[in-house]
C-alpha cells in the first residue's frame, strides 16, 4: 500500500489502509490501553484484574486473526511494482492521517468500559465505584470517536463528493451507533451515581456500546456489505460473528444471573421529574440506534 514517492505522513497511514495492517493497528492500540490499565491497577486491584482478563480475551481474538487469518507480514503473490503499489488516491488527504486513528481509539477504547462492566458483573462488585472508573474511560473514548466521526464527515464532503457531510453509508452508520449509545450511558449513569437508579439499564448500555464497537469492526472486515469503507471480500466474517455472539449472550446471561445485585434503590417519583427526562432522552437515543441498525 506504499511506494517510495509517498510523503512521510501518508507512508505512516498505509499501516491502516489495508485489512491486515488495520487489524495489527487494532491490536497495538488495545495493547496500549491494556498498558494504561495496568499502570492504574492500584485504583482497585481486584476489579482491574477482572477487567484485564476480559481485555486480554479480546486481545487474544485479534492476535489470532493477525497470526492465522490476516497476516500483515505475508509475502504478496504475483508481480510487484519496483517502487511499491502506492496508497489509494482517495486516502491521500491530510485528514486521513488522523481520522482512522481517532475512530480506532474510540472503537478499541470502548472495549475497556465493556471489560470493566463485565468484570463488575462477574465479581458481583459492591457499590458504584466501577461506574466512576468506567465513566472516565467512556468520556475519553467518546471524545476520540466524536473527533473521528467529524473528520470522516468532512473527508466525505471534500473528497468523496457526496454533496453532503453524511451519506448514510453502512460503515458511517456503524460508527454512529456506539456513539449514540455511549452518549445515552454518559447521561443516565449520573442517576445511578446520585440515586442508585437504572442499574440494569446502565449496565446494558455500556455492554451494548462495547458490542456495537466490535460490530462496526465486523462490518468493515467481513465483506457482508458494499461500502467505500469496507475492505471487500474477506473470510473474517465467521470469527467476528462468533465473538459478537459470545459478547451478546454472555452479557445477557450475566445481567440475568446478577439481577438481584442490580436492583434500583429508588423509583421514578414523577413522569415530569429530571430522572424521567433523562430516561426519555435515553429511550430516544436507543430508538435512533435501533432504526439505524435495522435499516443498515
Amino acid at each position: 500500500h506504499s511506494n517510495r514517492d509517498l510523503p512521510g505522513p501518508y507512508k505512516f497511514a498505509t499501516l491502516w489502509s489495508g485489512q491486515e495492517g488495520s487489524l495489527l493497528f487494532w491490536s497495538l492500540l488495545l495493547a496500549a490501553y491494556g498498558f494504561v490499565l495496568r499502570l492504574r491497577y492500584k485504583t482497585d486491584p481486584r476489579l482491574f484484574a477482572y477487567a484485564s482478563v476480559v481485555l486480554a480475551a479480546v486481545q487474544i481474538f485479534f492476535l489470532m486473526l493477525v497470526n492465522f487469518a490476516a497476516h500483515p507480514f505475508a509475502i504478496l503473490e504475483g508481480p510487484l511494482r519496483a517502487d511499491g503499489s502506492g496508497l489509494n488516491p482517495l486516502l491521500q488527504y491530510p485528514e486521513m492521517v488522523i481520522h482512522p486513528p481517532m475512530l480506532y481509539l474510540g472503537y478499541v477504547g470502548f472495549t475497556v468500559p465493556f471489560a470493566f462492566a463485565l468484570g463488575a458483573l462477574i465479581m458481583k462488585y459492591p457499590g458504584e465505584k466501577w461506574i466512576q472508573i468506567t465513566r472516565r474511560w467512556t468520556m475519553v473514548t467518546w471524545c476520540f470517536l466524536t473527533i473521528g466521526v467529524f473528520l470522516g464527515a468532512h473527508w466525505a464532503y471534500a473528497v468523496l463528493g457526496w454533496g453532503g457531510y453524511w451519506g448514510w453509508d453502512p460503515v458511517e452508520n456503524a460508527s454512529l451507533m456506539p456513539w449514540l449509545i455511549a452518549t445515552a450511558f454518559l447521561h443516565s449513569v449520573m442517576m445511578q451515581e446520585k440515586r442508585g437508579m437504572l442499574k440494569v439499564w446502565n449496565m446494558s448500555l455500556i455492554l451494548l456500546t462495547g458490542t456495537l464497537a466490535i460490530f462496526g469492526t465486523f462490518l468493515v472486515r467481513s465483506g457482508v456489505l458494499d461500502s467505500i469503507h469496507a475492505f471487500g471480500a474477506s473470510t473474517l466474517g465467521v470469527p467476528f460473528v462468533l465473538l459478537l455472539a459470545l459478547m451478546i449472550f454472555g452479557s445477557i446471561g450475566l445481567i440475568i444471573y446478577r439481577r438481584d445485585a442490580l436492583r434500583s434503590e429508588h423509583q421514578l417519583d414523577s413522569l415530569l421529574s429530571r430522572e424521567a427526562m433523562f430516561l426519555l432522552q435515553n429511550l430516544v437515543l436507543v430508538a435512533m440506534v435501533f432504526v439505524i441498525f435495522w435499516i443498515t
